[in-house]
């Protein structure tokens, strides 16, 4: 009983209670993003990009006694039952709130803002739209380590119980749901859905890579201290320092290697100039940045 209330202490922390809450807080965010791409962009110009969206739009023609939001809580639910069969409650985690929530935010668009025909006379400005809402709001979920549900779970099962390609299983799949959009909707359709598709994971890789960018700056110096001093006190960061040698010069070198944010980066290029005029600097860009004060291993 002792070691299970010491575990919930632990976890009870200020820090740990804070990290809890951003975490759901961004997690709602790109669900709700998402979810606006769906209902005000991809619904209206029946823009069936593929997943549980896609599919649900292209049901929601056939089937028009229902609407979009309506058609996500079934298949949803239908694939959070089949992930407690194939993949037990466990491997499901986040998952499972993350498609129920996705089918309740829909739902909450349809009826906060009914649209029945697209809010311009532009598809391609409505499907750019559609990509970014849908794009960032899946790379913010992705990016905190959880997912959109839906058809994540079918990837997941497929990637326990098969050696099939998942991402190719998921495009067949999303292709098909394209080439149904097109013959309901119209060959113009049909090629902004696999436009907006093939966009779609470019924007959202770009866009993680975007939230994660991180500037490795290595400073080559012969006066280490007040660049240290001004890491460690002004931007309350650490740096690993080395003794080094000019190849040229055989000066006594130390180089000092720190990973900052854009602007930390600016202010210690600035502060550096004033202190050294001889000092090099080097700024590499890098969106995988793993270990303390960063994204954890």
């Amino acid at each position: 009983m002792f070691p299970i209330l010491a575990q919930l202490k632990k976890h009870l922390t200020p820090h740990e209670l804070w990290e809890d809450a951003k975490f759901f807080f961004l997690l709602n965010l790109g669900l709700v993003a998402t979810a606006v791409g769906i209902a005000v962009f991809k619904t209206p110009n029946h823009f069936a990009f593929g997943g549980t969206s896609g599919l649900s739009i292209v049901l929601a023609t056939l089937f028009p006694r229902w609407n979009v939001g309506a058609f996500m809580w079934f298949i949803n639910a239908a694939l959070v039952v089949l992930g407690f069969v194939f993949l037990g409650i466990r491997s499901m985690g986040w998952t499972i709130y993350s498609s129920f929530a996705l089918s309740f935010y829909v739902s909450l668009c349809e009826r906060v803002c009914p649209l029945s025909a697209p809010l311009t006379s532009d598809a391609f400005l409505e499907l750019c739209f559609a990509v970014i809402l849908s794009a960032v709001g899946a790379a913010v979920v992705f990016n905190i380590g959880a997912s959109t549900g839906g058809t994540d779970i079918v990837a997941m099962i497929l990637n326990k119980y098969t050696s099939m390609p998942v991402g190719r299983a998921l495009m067949v799949s999303d292709l098909g749901i394209v080439l149904v959009g097109a013959y309901l909707y119209g060959p113009a359709t049909g090629l902004y859905c696999i436009l907006g598709m093939i966009l779609k994971s470019t924007v959202a890789d770009s866009a993680i890579e975007s939230i994660n960018l991180r500037k490795v700056c290595t400073v080559v110096t012969s006066n280490p201290q007040p660049v240290r001093d001004f890491i460690v006190n002004d931007l309350h960061r650490s740096a690993t320092m080395e003794q080094a040698e000019g190849a040229y010069t055989h000066d006594e070198k130390w180089v000092l290697t720190t990973v900052l944010t854009r602007g930390q980066a600016q202010k210690l290029r600035l502060h550096v100039r004033g202190l050294d005029d001889h000092a090099f600097i080097t700024i590499v860009n890098s969106s995988e940045i793993v270990g303390k004060g960063f994204r954890a291993i």
